[in-house]
């Protein structure tokens, strides 16, 4: 929806309130015209369910309110006496509109403070589980997120089973583009796996100022570029499946990749020393020393859990980091060690047109910056298409040699946001930037702080104490050097709150 449409709308719903109150606002000892009035008219709504005035903010706010809106619906019906099961049921299954009903048929009297304090007793817990529930949602929608990790593409930096919290606030949290969708939930329900969230209406795509960029070396979740609906269909923005990768180029750079290794204009990438890159190798073992069998117990002693047969007689192909490649090497029997470089692919990997590139070598490439320009031809373009037609919404044509951008002739195109390359650690095992091209900065969702959480998902849940990775509890996920655990200080605060929060409520007790 466009601006001037979500205002058309916004007014729409002022005059579908105004129409629906009025007379309830005057019951209640307020003027008719204070329910027409835009978001004053939230704020005197508030005082009349008598409710704190920042529950107006929150009936503003994507995705929590549609959790106020129901309750703010049934408050208005027991603010004048229509308290029973029945009530609430119209109010919520007919969207609000039986309070039409209440305002022009019936002849309601707004409840007294007596009344207010007596049902407000009953209704406690409730009260304190909807406060949970906002707060969850607020907290999960523009502060920090659980993310799990469920595939290997950065093994061994973060490990299958290890649960993240994601930063929303380190980039700038944006603010739900789908309006109506199931809070605290991605794009399926759990369980019965169907769809999560209404595509219509949309809201422009904000972002609220973070305190940093994605960085080259930064870990960063994203939503897939070019996830697509059962249909073939673009997801929304936001509802598009969540990717963790490590971001490898930034806006402006040009980047290749040769035999494996990244150069950002023309330099080599240096990683951080957390990275844990991995490549396919091959190990030749020496004639009549090691069989397959042997190597492949080496590599399980040594941390390698992918592991196969060669394609000839006495080799056999590992998943390894650069210095584990050298461990293994250095061991009586192996004759050597070469890292896999993959042939060309075709068209497999991006931008589609290039059938000499594959993964491990790719380039150059221009990482699009916000403002600036490219030229345009039909060999360039495929690098920018999805750019121009999808992330930035523009009419691109493409009629013999003649390229034109919302009907006029184009041989340059100026770019509207900035854009990232992201690329899992093992690079063999990830699908990433190299096989669908850029991230657009409205797809950042946000930055990995800490591990909370990692299981192995090798070892059964009976074996408890294995299956918990305790050396990963707490740890960082950024930053240089070994990680550390801060698990035992996370315990020693725990511990002291439960203490305080006792002596607490023993004093408070006391005084009763």
């Amino acid at each position: 929806m466009t601006l001037l449409q979500w205002f058309i709308f916004f007014l729409a719903v002022q005059v579908i309130h105004y129409l629906g109150t009025w007379k309830l606002y005057q019951k209640a000892g307020r003027k008719k015209w204070e329910a027409a009035v835009p978001v004053y008219n939230a704020v005197i709504l508030m005082k009349i369910i008598r409710k704190p005035a920042y529950w107006a903010i929150l009936l503003f706010i994507p995705i929590v309110n549609l959790i106020m809106f129901p309750v703010v619906w049934v408050l208005t019906l027991k603010s004048f006496g229509k308290k029973s099961s029945l009530d609430t049921i119209l109010g919520i299954v007919t969207l609000g509109f039986y309070i039409y009903y209440i305002n022009y048929v019936e002849d309601v009297k707004y409840i007294t403070q007596e009344e207010y304090e007596a049902e407000k007793k009953k209704e406690s817990t409730l009260g304190s589980l909807l406060f949970a529930v906002v707060v969850a949602t607020i907290v999960h929608t523009y502060v920090m997120q659980p993310f799990t990790i469920p595939t290997a593409s950065l093994e061994k930096t973060l490990l299958i089973g290890d649960f993240l919290f994601v930063s929303k606030f380190h980039y700038g949290a944006r603010t739900p583009m789908t309006t109506v969708a199931l809070p605290m939930v991605h794009d399926s329900v759990p369980v019965v796996n169907t769809k999560s969230y209404l595509s219509w209406p949309q809201l422009p795509s904000f972002r609220f100022p973070g305190f940093e960029k994605p960085e080259k070396n930064d870990i960063v979740v994203f939503n897939w570029p070019t996830d697509k609906r059962t249909d073939g269909t673009y997801k929304p923005i936001d509802k598009k499946t969540n990717y963790v990768k490590r971001c490898v180029g930034t806006p402006g750079d040009t980047l290749s990749i040769i035999n494996g290794t990244v150069y950002i204009d023309g330099k080599e990438l240096q990683l951080s020393d957390r990275a844990k890159i991995q490549y396919f190798h091959t190990i030749y073992i020496k004639p009549g020393t090691l069989s397959s069998q042997q190597v492949y117990q080496i590599l399980h002693q040594n941390g390698s859990t992918e592991f196969w047969p060669g394609k000839s007689e006495n080799t056999v192909m590992a998943n390894l980091t650069l210095e584990g490649a050298e461990k293994i090497k250095s061991i009586t029997g192996i004759d050597s060690i070469v890292k896999y470089i993959s042939p060309a692919e075709d068209t497999k990997v991006f931008p589609h047109t290039k059938p000499t590139w594959s993964g491990d070598n790719i380039g150059a490439i221009y990482i699009p910056e916000a403002g600036k320009t490219v030229s345009l031809t039909k060999e360039t373009l495929p690098f920018y298409e999805d750019i121009i037609k999808e992330y930035e919404g523009n009419k691109l044509q493409v009629i013999g040699n003649e390229i034109r951008i919302n009907g006029e002739i184009a041989t340059s195109y100026t770019f509207k946001q900035n854009y990232y390359w992201m690329m899992g650690d093992n690079r063999h095992n990830s699908l990433d930037s190299r096989y669908w091209g850029f991230v657009p900065q409205d797809h950042i969702v946000g930055k990995p702080v800490f591990i909370w959480m990692s299981l192995d998902q090798n070892v059964p849940w009976k074996n408890f104490s294995k299956k918990v990775r305790w050396d990963r509890m707490f740890t960082t996920v950024g930053g240089e050097g070994k990680p550390v655990s801060y698990f035992k200080y996370f315990l020693i605060l725990l511990a002291g709150w439960f203490v305080f929060d006792y002596f607490r409520k023993k004093k408070k007790k006391a005084a009763i």
